[in-house]
């Protein structure tokens, strides 16, 4: 086979799953663990994986006596783990709402120079008053503003990345010249949202741009997506609602003008590994047995903009739910929640328990064998480019799926024995971005 799967392994504290923290075998303080982040990417780069992937928020989110709580800033993380690591990508969140394109840009050029050409932006924008107020604000603007400030964001950052050419180094000592200074180009952006002189001051990285990859799947952010992201992180519960959003975000991206395979389709997996289905689904419900519904409960009415008094445990959700209109933040995850819930026919405490590996992810328990035959299904169906894998337990459930479900998934001729490319970029089959300032662009602009 010609097309291989792409996997990118979703780092989180002690696992995706809401009680892994609990486990007898987990640090409750692996959060704040270099050591422990940098033996996640090890593992996943042992098993070849793309990358690894850290998701952020400017916010303190959830309640701190649910779950671990607060996290490393992620470029800084990565940083630590690029010195570690050799070939394994290294993504990380960052948010178009509290971020300056100048700072951003520079802190990602850096990781990638650091790193060798192995960094990806996750590029979101961020919701909710509580994030608001840690920046002097009230609110946030509406869903479409933020989408609109998130578009001129990346386009100005994207031409920081161009300031510098590629050719721009010259280093020649007996004439003293550095650098070609007619080869390095202000920015001078002004726009809605910002105003940006430029030059960046750090010269083109290896990979030119980081990888942007995207994660909203609203039609904002399916419009975002087409037009910016070449990879993009999704959640589906089904296989017809997987190759739909395929077929729908290749379709947007090839109207755009775009090739539809530079923009690569990650949906997300948490998956439970057991040495049989019966003891997969055991592991599974020892971690939904330490679930304190409560705390979820609180997590979801504030999902649905309701007193959390309206959510009754052993009941469905109400039937007066607000519409996705109505949501300004995650819109496409608060539909998907409320499908799911319609779909199964779940009481709250029942969604409570889907929700509690995943958050809406689609969750599997099984053997290493049909772990492997659910990924190669989606693969084949069209469903997917690759998998987002987001281990309920970590470090051991990233350990069972190197070790048990990636030398499945080689066997089949489905994904990588071994690494070799060396750049986020060429992990993906991606094309290093040309600048805006060469000539053949400059040519193109002319016509």
């Amino acid at each position: 086979m010609s097309r291989k799967l792409h996997l990118n392994a979703f780092l989180m504290s002690t696992g995706h799953h809401e009680a892994s923290w609990r486990l007898p075998e987990s640090d409750p303080l692996a959060h704040l663990s270099v050591d422990h982040y940098v033996h996640l990417a090890r593992t996943a780069e042992r098993g070849h994986f793309d990358s690894i992937f850290f998701a952020d928020s400017p916010v303190l989110q959830g309640e701190p006596g649910r779950r671990p709580a607060g996290k490393l800033e992620p470029t800084i993380l990565l940083t630590a783990i690029a010195a570690r690591t050799s070939k394994i990508g290294l993504i990380a969140t960052a948010s178009t709402s509290y971020n300056d394109p100048y700072n951003l840009a520079r802190r990602f050029a850096s990781v990638d120079w650091v790193s060798g050409g192995r960094v990806g932006w996750n590029i979101v924008t961020t919701a909710g008053a509580d994030a608001a107020r840690n920046f002097g604000l009230d609110d946030t603007p509406d869903h479409a503003e933020r989408y609109e400030k998130a578009a001129e964001f990346v386009d100005v950052a994207t031409k920081l990345w161009d300031s510098w050419d590629d050719d721009a180094f010259i280093g020649d000592k007996r004439l003293g010249i550095h650098s070609d200074p007619d080869k390095v180009h202000p920015t001078d952006h002004v726009g809605r949202f910002f105003r940006i002189a430029g030059p960046l001051n750090v010269p083109r990285s290896p990979q030119a741009y980081p990888v942007l990859v995207q994660a909203g799947s609203s039609e904002d952010g399916k419009n975002f997506a087409a037009r910016y992201a070449e990879a993009v992180f999704t959640a589906q519960q089904t296989l017809d609602d997987g190759t739909a959003f395929y077929s729908d975000l290749k379709d947007r991206t090839r109207r755009l003008g775009r090739d539809p395979e530079n923009i690569k389709i990650l949906p997300g997996i948490v998956p439970v590994i057991g040495d049989t289905e019966a003891h997969a689904r055991e592991l599974d419900e020892e971690l939904t047995r330490l679930i304190l519904p409560e705390f979820q409960r609180r997590n979801l009415a504030e999902r649905f903009n309701l007193p959390a008094e309206e959510l009754d445990l052993d009941s469905p959700l109400p039937a007066d739910l607000p519409t996705e209109d109505e949501i300004q933040g995650a819109k496409s995850r608060f539909t998907l929640i409320v499908n799911l819930a319609r779909r199964e026919q779940l009481t709250v405490r029942q969604l409570i328990a889907r929700l509690g590996g995943g958050r809406g992810h689609r969750t599997f328990a099984g053997t290493a064998e049909q772990v492997a035959d659910t990924i190669e299904e989606w693969f084949n169906a069209g469903a997917a480019d690759g998998f987002n894998v987001m281990p309920a337990v970590l470090p051991s459930g990233l350990e069972r799926f190197v070790d048990e479900v990636v030398p499945i998934l080689t066997q089949r001729g489905l994904f990588r024995g071994e690494y070799e490319t060396s750049t986020l970029r060429e992990h993906y089959g991606l094309p290093r971005p040309g600048s805006r300032y060469s000539a053949d662009a400059a040519a193109t602009i002319a016509l």
